[in-house]
């Protein structure tokens, strides 16, 4: 890589490209105040919902003419119970007769306690009881309760609520071996019945805890997922969608692991509105949900599904069309790096794994795949930089002459690179090729749970910053910690950067000059929250970087070789082509307008 001025030109653009999304992911941030007000509104319009639902819950009795149970909060109490399968244990709660809490046996949170999710989400839906009166089916005590096992191990639990009317409600859950989805049918005898206009009304409360190092960059990986129409789509920096297309799933995706409802079937219409909290609470986000099905006939069932797990491409593929796309491998203004991670680096991650148990060295390795798969664009660059070494006496001999005249100093390097057959854009070629590899690993890194909890070296995790150092302040831009896989980044970009001020023609222009060591100046600030994968990466790619320049240009490229190719060059014929008469005439034309103002001046 060579620091002339089209490669500060490639920094630069990467610098830029730096500041441009880690603005856009930080923006969400700020504009998290702009709605509190709305979300305390809404809590406030969720509990007097609440409160008017328990009223109107009627006196329950046991009519043993009929044969009916009605609840009755001083007959039936709420009780647990739980399945448990190699993955998960859950727990369900006969109020509601829903899922109260699952816990992910396989992970544990920044407290080194067991994972929890969906511990204060709720799933409503009103029914109607008869005598023009309505319940909220979370309100209820479901009396009667069967556990049975099914197939393969499956287990099975059910709950079951007989209204004054004689109607039946019956929640059907199954946990299978090895799943993280829990399998739900809603059974309605009497739908028609229950059911105003025959139509489910499913209201679907989550929240997200924290559950990783910091809930500051956790909230801000966490996104509302979902599928409208069959295409995935999310939401992060708004806070409401209406749907207007049938919708399959939808989920309250934190940084590694998810809550989501799907729908066999498909729901007909509904929104969501969702926050990301804004306290220092260890509460990350809300969701909020309104989804509508219609069902048809007297007796209807509807299955659904809730997935509580983590975030695994693989897993998720398997759930739902369109839901391993929770996993971000790339969005929006960077969906250009999807399939890159997609095709490319994940299958070679995964392989990698397969023979090498500690995530450290598969960095380590993927690093070097990357490096030999750009390895003949590199190789051009550092050719590039050898002819630019050779005709540096050459060019320091122009700038002598030519002194302080830098359009003359231009045309005059433009040129000799075209005698000499020297791309004078060649050296930036490393730089910008780090720009979607950068940000593909970025995605990476950040949402692959295989690196999480993975030590390495003095890193404890692999998913998450390093620190050697803890601050008794916060700087802003940097945090309150020191990273030492930062350091060794920003210490080998550095050193890159004054192994090629070396082979660089001199740079009058400050700003050229000192951006090299600028660059490394600023990757301080960028990096120092990020992944240490991911500089951990950056510091293995520094370091083959400069062995790879060390080698091919001490013991593979010829200098005097190159020497004698360019005195050829300069003997053949040359054709300009239309940019370079284009921009001979442009750097000509300013020669002249500079002269006449000179001569004006005198």
């Amino acid at each position: 890589m060579n620091t002339d001025k089209n490669t500060i030109i490639g920094f630069v653009l990467l610098a830029g490209l730096f500041f441009m999304y880690f603005w856009y992911t930080n923006k969400q941030q700020t504009d998290l105040a702009t709605y509190k007000k709305h979300f305390d509104d809404s809590v406030a319009m969720v509990k007097a919902t609440a409160a008017k639902a328990a009223a109107l819950q009627i006196p329950a009795k046991l009519d043993a003419a009929a044969g009916l149970v009605v609840n009755n909060i001083d007959t039936v109490k709420e009780e647990f119970t739980y399945l448990e399968n190699e993955v998960v244990k859950v727990k369900f709660s006969n109020k509601g007769g829903q899922v109260a809490e699952v816990t992910l046996k396989n992970y544990t949170n920044y407290k080194k306690d067991l994972v929890k999710l969906g511990d204060s989400s709720s799933l409503n839906y009103p029914i109607n009881i008869g005598d023009n009166k309505t319940l909220q089916v979370n309100q209820i005590l479901f009396p009667t309760k069967t556990i049975t096992t099914g197939e393969k191990g499956a287990q099975k639990i059910e709950y079951a609520y007989t209204t004054p009317a004689g109607k039946t409600i019956r929640h059907q859950f199954t946990l299978e071996a090895k799943k993280y989805n829990v399998e739900w049918n809603i059974q309605l005898e009497g739908a028609d019945q229950l059911l105003t206009n025959n139509q489910l009304n499913i209201v679907w409360d989550v929240n997200a805890y924290q559950q990783e190092r910091t809930s500051v960059y956790e909230r801000q990986m966490s996104n509302i997922c979902f599928s409208e129409g069959g295409e995935f789509d999310y939401i992060s920096s708004n806070t409401s969608k209406v749907f207007e297309k049938p919708v399959q799933w939808v989920g309250l995706v934190q940084q590694f692991f998810t809550t989501t409802l799907m729908s066999k079937e498909g729901f007909a219409t509904g929104n969501v509105n969702w926050e990301r909290k804004i306290d220092s609470s260890n509460g990350l986000a809300t969701l909020k949900s309104q989804l509508q099905t219609k069902v048809a006939g007297t007796n209807a069932s509807i299955p659904l599904s809730l997935y509580y797990g983590p975030n695994d491409f693989a897993i998720l593929k398997t759930q739902a069309p369109e839901m391993e796309q929770i996993v971000n491998l790339g969005r929006d203004l960077y969906s250009f790096v999807r399939p890159i991670n997609k095709y490319i680096l994940m299958p070679v991650f995964d392989f990698i794994a397969g023979f090498v148990k500690n995530f450290g060295w598969v960095v380590l390795w993927l690093t070097v795949f990357i490096r030999l798969v750009t390895s003949p664009l590199t190789y051009s660059s550092y050719l590039s930089s050898a002819k630019m070494k050779v005709l540096k006496p050459e060019l320091d001999e122009i700038k002598k002459k030519l002194g302080d005249d830098q359009q003359g100093f231009a045309m005059e390097q433009m040129k000799l690179f075209r005698e000499a057959g020297v791309n004078p854009l060649g050296g930036c070629i490393p730089a910008l090729l780090q720009i979607p590899i950068f940000f593909a690993l970025y995605s990476f890194f950040n949402s692959n749970i295989s690196l999480r909890g993975q030590s390495f070296l003095w890193s404890q995790d692999l998913s998450s910053y390093d620190s050697i150092a803890t601050l008794p302040f916060t700087i802003p831009s940097f945090g309150n910690h020191i990273s030492l896989f930062t350091l060794t980044a920003v210490i080998t970009s550095l050193l890159m950067s004054i192994y090629n001020m070396a082979m660089t023609p001199t740079q009058d222009n400050p700003a050229l000059k000192y951006m090299p060591y600028i660059f490394p100046f600023v990757l301080l600030f960028i990096f120092n929250g990020l992944p240490s994968a991911l500089t951990w990466y950056y510091t293995v790619s520094n370091v083959i970087t400069l062995l790879m320049q060390l080698v091919i240009q001490k013991f593979i490229i010829n200098h005097d070789k190159i020497l004698a190719g360019i005195e050829v060059k300069r003997k053949t014929p040359k054709k300009k082509s239309n940019w370079q008469s284009k921009y001979e005439q442009l750097m000509e034309t300013q020669k002249k307008v500079q002269a006449l103002k000179d001569k004006t001046k005198k």
